[in-house]
């Protein structure tokens, strides 16, 4: 989309590219790509269970038990993965209710965040210096760590990212289920690769392979894919663990390096605890793209509310 602007009287034009024109084209590619992962899926089953380790349960001996092994892990990551990817697909990633106001506080006479006022009954400290931001694009006011997404086309709670992986926001309903479909596609794909090595390197000596020339093929292609997306998810789990520890997001990352102090920044032990806003309280459950009934009713960060602030430094000299 081109934008055009006159000057007074000269009648000349500016033309500047808006990229937001290309918002439409992340929405069909997001479509693209779910395709994409299921044709990836569908490869690689038909690669491991059908062509190699599902005849070599019946070769008996180590072979059988290798393949019973590679095969219950293949299944137990590929349900978990498969569960992951479409939890965070179909989760609202925490719109910006259109009721959502901010309030004004009787005694000091300013605008303040009820979000912020609901937390206050946690044990969470307000940032008195915090500002009540304004979309524009969406007309209403913008609850903290919130951003307007162009894709969505709508302002995100907490929102971390659009993703045209899984054709959705992640914010704060989802971030879990994004951060388990991360963990479980890296270690079903580094299983895949370690499982097809042998192969793909007697691909390129001199020892024979069973199979049909679409067989050998079909093989060669699954490990490239696998061990390429596993190279690449391996530095994504990093950077996503390395973010959830510093109680941030991809974008607030970005806001941080502006800021060297982070109000978000509780420090390296606080910042640990913080991990139960992301993966809920019961840790039986951090491993699962799902929340106890009790953390969806009682936990403020799971519905975009205020989260714990680094306390400045008036708070810190009155401790």
């Amino acid at each position: 989309m081109l934008q055009q602007t006159s000057g007074g009287g000269g009648g000349g034009s500016i033309m500047a590219l808006n990229v937001f024109k290309f918002c439409t084209f992340l929405r069909a590619l997001g479509s693209i790509m779910i395709f994409l992962v299921v044709g990836v899926i569908g490869l690689t089953y038909y690669v491991i269970v059908v062509q190699n380790y599902g005849p070599a349960l019946f070769n008996g001996g180590v072979d059988s038990f290798v393949a019973f092994l590679v095969l219950l892990l293949f299944h137990a990551f590929l349900v978990m993965l498969v569960w992951s990817y479409f939890s965070t697909i179909l989760t609202d990633p925490g719109g910006v209710p259109q009721t959502w106001r901010p309030t004004t506080d009787e005694e000091e006479g300013g605008i303040v965040d009820p979000l912020v006022d609901t937390a206050a009954g946690l044990g969470i400290n307000r940032d008195e210096t915090q500002k009540t931001r304004f979309c524009r694009k969406c007309n209403q006011f913008k609850p903290p760590r919130s951003h307007h997404c162009s894709v969505c086309r709508r302002c995100i709670l907490k929102m971390d990212h659009h993703c045209v992986w899984v054709v959705n926001c992640v914010g704060a309903l989802n971030y879990k289920y994004f951060l388990l479909f991360l963990f479980y596609t890296f270690l079903e794909t580094a299983l895949v690769t370690v499982s097809l090595l042998h192969l793909f390197i007697a691909f390129f000596g001199d020892g024979e392979i069973d199979g049909t020339a679409g067989d050998l093929v079909a093989t060669f292609i699954a490990f490239v894919l696998n061990l390429s997306f596993a190279l690449s998810l391996l530095g994504f789990v990093i950077l996503h663990i390395s973010l959830v520890l510093a109680n941030t997001t991809t974008i607030e990352a970005y806001e941080k390096k502006t800021d060297p102090r982070w109000r978000y920044d509780l420090g390296r032990m606080r910042n640990f605890e913080q991990v139960r806003c992301v993966f809920g309280t019961d840790k039986r459950y951090w491993l699962i793209p799902a929340y106890t009934a009790d953390d969806l009713r009682h936990m403020p960060a799971l519905h975009g509310l205020e989260y714990p602030i680094r306390p400045n430094l008036g708070e810190l000299q009155e401790l």
